[in-house]
């Protein structure tokens, strides 16, 4: 599991790429939790899911926590571009129901 990121105009882009699920979940979520931590005046973060080549419940566990510390910041949080096997999971989890799709 990759992480890339960038931040345009106080909306920060996280990219995943690889496979998200129990091996990696982890150090993805402490490397994310690390931006959110470095980085001053996010207005809203947007996961790019491009790269992500598989994702099971674990990935969408990860993808919630950040959610709920992101909320407590008063960040919106988005989800763009996942690949058509992991839109298929975020569709039956219901995750677009508080991560939408942009």
């Amino acid at each position: 599991m990759k992480i890339k990121y960038k931040l345009d105009k106080g909306t920060l882009y996280i990219y995943l790429i690889g496979e998200l699920d129990e091996c990696s979940a982890q150090t993805a979520r402490d490397k994310i939790d690390g931006l959110f931590t470095e980085i001053i005046g996010i207005s809203r973060v947007i996961f790019n899911l491009y790269g992500l080549t598989f994702m099971d419940s674990t990935g969408i566990g990860m993808l919630i926590g950040r959610y709920k510390k992101l909320k407590k910041m008063k960040v919106d949080t988005f989800i763009e571009n996942p690949t058509t096997q992991v839109e298929k999971i975020i569709e039956v989890s219901g995750l677009y129901q508080i991560m939408p799709k942009v």
